[in-house]
């Protein structure tokens, strides 16, 4: 049989975001309230999930008169019911796409000064809410035989993060997790990924070169270029550039199980 002959405007090479039900955890700041005004300006109906309602309505503010629209709500993603309660007062949405960013950055310590509490606390939000978040949303993609899942990841645990082990564990648990169910639900029609990003300019990484400066006695800029001199791009990403990777890995519908990594060089391969 020969193949079928290459059509540019079949629906699978289309549009992916524009009219589609997108639901981000995290919204409320940093990452997460990026992505989300991102795919609300391409015209994705986008609900805005996170801890603190009054963050969330921020966000919403921030994307009145974009292309898309927005609902608001809370979870707390590490808590089951919290999460079964979303499930509930979604249960009006087809959410069509789970965009899992939500999660904490943990101790900075070495790992013997790291007790079990902190341990725990990282993974979760980091791993079990992503377990919970899509076991709450994944059967209603399994259903209708089509969705994409995109946890965020980071380029953390594939090269050394001295005194960060819980959240370098933590991330590389969601890639084994992301693969795992990939091949799960991708006979049903649903893609599960993985983006990992590198060091994103912001206020969690000032918080981290200003930590590093105080421990190794230099100074803020000789915290941050030590850091951002291992990127072949010597520099670190934006909220932007990792908004726009999600949209890329939307729009490429062959993409299942895949890990991205998006460090500015950071890790080469």
């Amino acid at each position: 049989m020969s193949p079928a002959p290459f059509n540019p405007t079949s629906p699978s090479l289309g549009d992916r975001v524009a009219g589609r039900t997108m639901l981000v955890t995290g919204a409320g700041n940093g990452l997460g309230r990026a992505i989300a005004l991102a795919l609300v300006s391409r015209g994705a109906r986008v609900v805005l999930v996170g801890r603190r309602r009054d963050t969330l309505e921020a966000v919403a503010a921030e994307a009145v008169g974009l292309a898309g629209s927005v609902r608001v709500a809370t979870v707390d993603v590490a808590d089951p019911g919290s999460v079964a309660e979303l499930a509930r007062e979604l249960g009006d949405e087809t959410v069509e796409v789970l965009v899992n960013n939500a999660g904490v950055p943990g101790p900075v310590a070495p790992l013997m000064e790291i007790t079990p509490q902190e341990w725990d606390d990282v993974f979760a939000v980091n791993v079990r809410g992503v377990y919970l978040m899509c076991q709450a949303f994944l059967p209603g993609m399994v259903e209708r035989g089509a969705g994409d899942v995109i946890n965020l990841a980071s380029v953390s645990g594939k090269r050394p993060l001295t005194r960060r082990t819980p959240y370098a564990a933590s991330k590389m648990a969601v890639i084994g997790l992301t693969t795992t169910l990939a091949f799960e639900v991708g006979p049903l029609g649903v893609s599960v990924n993985s983006l990992s990003p590198g060091p994103v300019d912001g206020p969690r990484m000032q918080r981290n070169f200003e930590m590093e400066a105080a421990r190794t006695a230099t100074t803020y800029a000789e915290a941050e270029e030590a850091y951002v001199s291992r990127a072949a791009l010597h520099r670190m990403l934006t909220e932007e550039e990792v908004a726009a990777a999600v949209i890329a890995m939307l729009h490429m519908p062959g993409l299942c199980a895949a890990d991205i990594d998006l460090s500015a060089g950071m890790v080469g391969r």
